[in-house]
């Protein structure tokens, strides 16, 4: 009896073995067309990179610069006034980052828990219906309604940050807060706690994830925008970094090295956002997908 159960056990633990063996096969040909696709990243990258560095007369190869022109870091630093520009791209991100989470989360809630009245339903659907409509449809409407409001500024910019993402929020935030036990609610609402005390004191710090996930989409879209600020923002004083980028590019068509570099300082801190961050973008995504 014991050697027929020491037979079973062994055999059990090939199965898992061999299952696990199965499991973690490594899938050759996706591998290399995702090492494939990756080189659609990583060769324009090298060739900003290797352009950043060179002189205006080896601008235009792959081959590694003969000196490398760290000043040109300098000088796009002082001919695009980088910390002005990055000072505004910061302020207009971090308050549409805060705004967002502010609105974007509550609405998602109060859809999320009144999905059965038929107007909640509506709304839902309303707000998604945005993500398919193309900007360039509203585009011009947009911009002429900003100035009538007198809007035409950062405020103006911070709000439809936060407008015009709420159709995404909804649908990453609705899924994750269908999955909170209701009950948790019930209990809270039994010690007394309004829906405003029971969505910021239970609801909301249990959104972690997805708040991180929305905060880090928002950040990406706010900081490498370049459509919305052109056509909204009036004042030169208010410029982000890719509409100064744009106005330094116009004047400095034939200095490619420095332009370049501006590139590679404006994409610098989002990048390193991101790199640290991906797994909260990712996760978020999965679990606001899982109903």
């Amino acid at each position: 009896m014991e050697r027929g159960e020491s037979s079973n056990l062994g055999h059990s633990r090939r199965n898992r073995d061999g299952k696990a063996r199965r499991d973690h096969h490594v899938n050759w040909w996706l591998t290399a067309v995702v090492a494939v696709l990756s080189l659609t990243i990583l060769i324009p990258l090298y060739f900003t990179i290797v352009t950043a560095l060179k002189t205006p007369a080896e601008a235009g190869t792959f081959s590694l610069p003969t000196s490398w022109q760290w000043g040109n870091f300098a000088d796009a630093w002082n001919k695009v006034d980088y910390p002005r520009a990055a000072l505004n791209s910061a302020i207009v991100t971090v308050a549409a980052i805060v705004l967002t989470l502010l609105t974007n989360t509550f609405v998602a809630y109060a859809v999320a828990r009144n999905m059965d009245k038929r107007f909640f339903r509506f709304l839902y659907y309303f707000f998604l219906a945005m993500m398919f409509v193309p900007f360039t449809v509203v585009m011009l409407p947009l911009a002429h309604q900003m100035g009538v409001l007198h809007l035409d500024n950062q405020v103006g910019l911070i709000l439809l940050y936060m407008i015009l993402g709420l159709g995404t929020n909804l649908f990453i935030a609705i899924g994750f807060i269908k999955s909170i036990p209701p009950s948790l609610e019930e209990a809270a609402r039994m010690d007394g706690a309004t829906t405003w005390g029971v969505f910021w004191r239970i609801v909301f710090p249990l959104m972690g994830p997805i708040n991180a996930t929305i905060a880090i989409t928002t950040a990406l879209w706010a900081w490498n925008d370049f459509l919305l600020p052109l056509i909204v923002l009036t004042d030169s004083d208010n410029q982000t970094i890719p509409l100064a980028q744009y106005v330094f590019q116009s004047q400095f068509t034939s200095n490619y090295p420095m332009a370049f570099a501006s590139y590679l300082m404006a994409m610098a801190p989002v990048l390193i956002v991101y790199v640290f961050a991906q797994k909260w973008v990712v996760g978020g995504v999965m679990r606001g997908a899982v109903k």
